[in-house]
C-alpha cells in the first residue's frame, strides 16, 4: 500500500494533483507588488499565503482565476472558518476586480465605528467603552458623545505602521488620507489599510471587504530581493511577527515612491 502510494505520488498525475491540492487548500505563493505595506512587507517579498486561516476559500485555477467549484455557501468559502481579527494582515481579493489580490492590515470589523482626523485613525470598537478601558492605555483614549475612542490603536504593536511627513494637506493629495467622517462597518465586512498609510490604495478609497473576498494571511517569506535584484537574506523564512519584532526601536524608512499604490 505504501509503495503504491509512493509510486502514485511520484507519477505526473499524482504530482499535479498534490501540487494543486496544496495551492487550492493549503498555501499559495504571493509576491508583494507595491510599497503599500512598507516597512512590514516590502516590494519583492515572496511569501506563502496560509489559505486555511479563515476557512477554506472556494478553489480557483491558478493564474486563470477560474473557480473549479460553485460557491455553495454564497460566501466565497467551501468551509467557513474563524473570521479575521483587528490587526491581522490579510490577503484578499480586490472587491472591484476579484481576479486581483491585495494585502493590507485589517483595522476595523463589522459593528466598529472609525474615523480619520489629521491622518490619525480613530476607532470605537463594537465591544464598547469597557473593552476600550481594559485594552488600551489612557494616553490613546479620548471621549466624544459618551463613546470612548482609541487613537491609532495599532501603531504600538505594529511598528511598521507610519505616515509620510512629506505628504501634507495642501490640496495636492487625496483628502481621504487626512480626514474621514465617522462610519460604521457593516456586519461581515472589514476595513483595510496599508501600513504605509499615505501611499496605500485601500478601504479609504473603495470601501470595505466582504468575507467572501478573504483569502488568507501571510505565512512566511520564502524569498526576497530588492529592486536591484539583490537578495535580502535577512528576510528569507521570516514571518510577519519576526519582522515586526525586528522593527521595534528602528527608524522607519520614509523614502517612499510618490502616489497611491
Amino acid at each position: 500500500m505504501i509503495k503504491k502510494a509512493y509510486n502514485w505520488a511520484s507519477s505526473w498525475t499524482g504530482t499535479i494533483i498534490i501540487v494543486l491540492g496544496i495551492i487550492f487548500f493549503v498555501a499559495q505563493a504571493f509576491v508583494i507588488p507595491s510599497g503599500s505595506m512598507k516597512n512590514t512587507l516590502l516590494i519583492g517579498d515572496m511569501l506563502f499565503v496560509k489559505k486555511f486561516s479563515y476557512g477554506i476559500p472556494t478553489p480557483r485555477i491558478p493564474w486563470l482565476e477560474i473557480p473549479i467549484l460553485p460557491d455553495f455557501n454564497n460566501n466565497g468559502h467551501l468551509i467557513e472558518g474563524e473570521k479575521p481579527k483587528r490587526g491581522d494582515i490579510v490577503v484578499f481579493r480586490y472587491p472591484k476586480d476579484d481576479s486581483i489580490h491585495y494585502v493590507k492590515r485589517l483595522v476595523a470589523t463589522g459593528g466598529d465605528l472609525i474615523l480619520i482626523q489629521n491622518k490619525n485613525l480613530i476607532l470605537h470598537p463594537k465591544e464598547g467603552n469597557e473593552y476600550v478601558r481594559k485594552n488600551y492605555s489612557k494616553e490613546q483614549i479620548i471621549e466624544s458623545d459618551d463613546k470612548l475612542w482609541v487613537i491609532n490603536p495599532y501603531a504600538k504593536n505594529h511598528p511598521g505602521i507610519h505616515n509620510d511627513p512629506n505628504v501634507i494637506n495642501n490640496g495636492l493629495y487625496p483628502s481621504e488620507l487626512f480626514n474621514m467622517l465617522p462610519i460604521k462597518i457593516p456586519e461581515g465586512e472589514y476595513f483595510m489599510m496599508g501600513d504605509n498609510r499615505d501611499h496605500s490604495n485601500d478601504s479609504r478609497f473603495w470601501g470595505t471587504v466582504e468575507y467572501k473576498h478573504i483569502v488568507g494571511t501571510p505565512w512566511f517569506i520564502y524569498f526576497s530581493w530588492d529592486e536591484n535584484k539583490k537578495i535580502r537574506w535577512d528576510r528569507v523564512f521570516s514571518t510577519v511577527e519576526s519582522i515586526e519584532e525586528d522593527l521595534i526601536g528602528k527608524e522607519i524608512d520614509i523614502n517612499h515612491k510618490e502616489g497611491i499604490y
